[in-house]
């Protein structure tokens, strides 16, 4: 069987051109100060590198690793209006001794929405899910660990189900897909809209409904927040398909009745004071997960931004485990 033609990769971001103008509609937005400070940092160890897909569309990574060979290779998935960079305090540390993969989700960061006519919430998983899958193939055919947190938990969570890329070890960080449950308030905010919030109300007045953490890397990471949501033009087609995943009233779209299947040994890591996704979804998850153990941290939905020196001892000591089969 013939091996796949490697990718093609690009410096710059899909869509835009070497002076930063927007070339096809849907183009995705330049790269903003706070996150252009934030690459600079994490240089040389982890850069940014954009890979074309055969199938269609770009996505962006961020590709680190030891020079003489990687442990094993780690996989990490963001947020809703989030981007690769939000991993920023987790890459160079583990890049010493893996090779870490941070992707943007399609229609987010720098990478262009997936080519899916969304109808349904199945046909929403696939818009985030597929892209991944393709770019992992290339980059990644061997096992991996994925780390995803809310949204990309749930693509991290699909994955493993679908097993096209092996995985191997899953940790999930407050993350979608593991229950039908999300609280009214939050389904609201979600349907607003994030990113026409963040362009109406200003840093400010975001600054108070999604307080960073009160710490230098906290409100670095805050402003980054903030720079991602406030793009203009906003981000449409990964907010139709994320509202196709979160209804304003019913079920929120999971996979409670297949988390048997996952054979891989399991990290939950979930902030006590999540008003988004409640802890009884990752105690409720880890009596179906064959292999799982629930890591509480006293925060919100966002731990490993909350408390990295918590979380990070917490994911090396997982990612050092002997994964099954061993």
């Amino acid at each position: 069987m013939s091996r796949p033609p490697p990718p093609r990769r690009s410096a710059l971001p899909p869509r835009w051109d070497a002076a930063g103008r927007p070339g096809a509609p849907g183009a995705t937005p330049p790269v903003g100060p706070v996150e252009t400070g934030l690459l600079a940092q994490l240089a040389p160890a982890v850069v940014p590198q954009v890979h074309w897909l055969p199938g269609g569309g770009a996505v962006r990574i961020l590709e680190g690793g030891p020079p003489d060979g990687a442990r094993s290779t780690v996989v990490f998935l963001h947020g809703r209006g989030n981007a690769a960079t939000h991993w920023f305090p987790y890459l160079t540390v583990l890049a010493r001794h893996h090779r870490v993969l941070a992707l943007d989700l399609p229609g987010f960061g720098q990478s262009t929405p997936a080519d899916v006519r969304v109808r349904s919430a199945e046909d929403a998983v696939r818009f985030f899910t597929g892209p991944v899958e393709e770019a992992l193939g290339m980059l990644a055919p061997g096992p991996v660990s994925v780390v995803g947190h809310s949204l990309g938990g749930l693509v991290a969570l699909e994955l493993a189900l679908r097993g096209t890329v092996p995985v191997e070890r899953l940790v999930l960080v407050d993350a979608m897909g593991l229950g039908p449950e999300m609280p009214g308030p939050s389904r609201l905010f979600f349907r607003a809209g994030p990113e026409r919030l963040a362009r109406n109300l200003g840093p400010w007045a975001m600054a108070r409904m999604l307080p960073p953490p009160p710490t230098p890397l906290g409100e670095k990471l805050g402003a980054l927040g903030y720079e991602l949501l406030s793009v203009p033009g906003g981000r449409p087609e990964a907010t139709q398909a994320f509202n196709a995943l979160v209804p304003l009233t019913g079920p929120v779209f999971h996979r409670r009745e297949r988390l048997g299947e996952v054979k891989a040994p399991v990290l939950l890591v979930w902030g006590e004071r999540d008003e988004t996704l409640p802890v009884s979804l990752a105690d409720d998850a880890a009596r179906e997960f064959p292999r799982a153990r629930v890591l509480r941290v006293d925060c919100g939905h966002s731990p490993q931004l909350e408390h990295p020196e918590r979380v990070l001892p917490e994911l090396k000591t997982f990612l050092g485990e002997e994964p099954p089969g061993h």
